[in-house]
């Protein structure tokens, strides 16, 4: 058998094959368990107080900000502080 032609059709068989499961997975239980499964961890997230990544990552940026404001000012109150009183 020439290898050239069979590595001219393995890509074209592997679609195929992935295709066909796809299809058979599709119209199997295990696609309804799938939903079903999917449905069940929606429903119990939701009940939980969880955050996306985006607004951790908002709030993580704002919590930073505040940081680098507070450290400031605490360096300005232990200058005004070592100042000697008029």
């Amino acid at each position: 058998m020439n290898p050239k032609l069979v590595m001219s059709q393995g890509p074209s068989f592997l679609d195929e094959l992935q295709h066909r499961i796809r299809e058979v997975l599709q119209q199997s239980p295990a696609k309804d368990l799938e939903n079903n499964l999917r449905a069940m961890l929606h429903q119990g997230f939701s009940k939980l107080d969880l955050l996306t990544r985006e607004e951790f990552e908002l709030q993580a940026e704002v919590l930073a900000r505040t940081r680098a404001k507070l450290e400031a000012l605490e360096r300005r109150v232990a200058e005004l502080e070592t100042r000697p009183k008029d």
